[in-house]
């Protein structure tokens, strides 16, 4: 829970977190050990000083650290965990729903763990989606369109076999769709990111939330014309977060245009860890205003009753977290940390 300097106790779920596997033993080609160095880079050049990790730790961090990161040293309540395969890169994938369910049950009620499927499977894809709901009841799955797939390296959201896909995830109430619409990393295509195919998705299963992680960075203006018309398209700011330390006038700017065209309603706090830690996130954002000129040109404020919902009751609400009872619950439940 993050205490505000008032002493008001905010709900935070961190909604695109991460438990990877990185490191050189797992990294099955050149191509593994490209996309971890480039989340180092992003994790380097947008990070404090005092909050720059040790190349060895990130590329394969414990359970533990996780969790006292987000939990006890951190200020989440509960955090999503994302799983992105990337089984052409690492020889046990790079943060599976296997390797983040195992952790989870070391911590009921602290995770949220979601699934990921590859359309271009064709029927194991759909096969996958019923295991996942069996196994693990996922209420969300994370797309990773750009993912290398054997020679096939990107496909869209309005691929025919992906349509099915998402019958099946809409048929079976797995209902958050989170998108990774944001920055490539080495060796991923840039153009495979590109936001357009939203539009259409979020057209055909309006029953569906398209969250669209990193929101769309760099393509904001594109993004931010989709989502205002779409009514279940929401923004995850994971990787915009960051730049309120390192560009501050470029986060100010990029929560402008979401605020302006989205609204505080559908704006998710992400932390992306392990690329950041989300205390500093939290804090920062916290304290955050809006400049005058910007806040003026575009007739907003960020009060603090917005930033409640971006940090954490949009979230809730998609997941269909009740707030007050899990709030209850986790004052009854003392922290700790199991051993490995």
């Amino acid at each position: 829970m993050y205490k505000a300097p008032d002493g008001t106790e905010i709900f935070v779920v961190d909604g695109h977190t991460h438990f990877w596997d990185g490191s050189p033993e797992n990294q099955r080609n050149i191509h593994g050990k490209q996309f971890v160095d480039c989340f180092y880079a992003y994790h380097t050049a947008l990070s404090p000083a005092e909050q720059l990790w040790p190349k060895e730790k990130f590329e394969k961090y414990t359970a533990d650290d996780l969790y006292r990161d987000l939990f006890i040293e951190g200020p989440d309540d509960v955090a999503i965990v994302q799983s992105t395969y990337l089984k052409d890169f690492y020889k046990n994938g790079f943060n599976t729903i296997e390797r983040n369910a195992e952790m989870a049950k070391l911590y009921p009620d602290r995770f949220i763990v979601n699934g990921s499927f590859d359309p271009r499977d064709g029927e194991k894809a759909l096969e996958y989606i019923h295991f996942m709901k069996e196994t693990y009841d996922v209420k969300g799955v994370k797309m990773y369109t750009a993912e290398w797939n054997g020679a096939s390296r990107g496909w869209k959201l309005t691929d025919p076999q992906a349509y099915k896909c998402f019958e099946l995830c809409e048929k079976l109430g797995i209902k958050n769709i989170h998108v990774h619409k944001g920055p490539t990393i080495i060796p991923l295509s840039k153009d495979a990111f590109d936001v357009h195919d939203v539009d259409y998705a979020a057209t055909d299963f309006q029953n569906l939330n398209w969250i669209i992680e990193h929101c769309g960075l760099p393509r904001l203006d594109d993004f931010c014309w989709i989502a205002v018309q779409e009514t279940n398209v929401y923004g995850g700011l994971a990787v915009a977060m960051p730049f309120i330390h390192s560009r501050p006038r470029y986060f100010a700017e990029v929560m402008a245009e979401l605020l302006f065209w989205l609204g505080p309603d559908k704006l998710l706090f992400g932390s992306d860890y392990a690329i950041w830690k989300p205390r500093w996130l939290v804090e920062k954002f916290w304290a955050f205003d809006l400049p005058e000129d910007i806040a003026r040109e575009r007739g907003l404020e960020l009060t603090p009753e917005i930033k409640e919902k971006i940090l954490g009751l949009n979230a809730a609400r998609l997941y269909d977290i009740d707030v007050a009872s899990r709030k209850a619950a986790l004052a009854a439940s003392p922290f700790s940390v199991a051993a490995e």
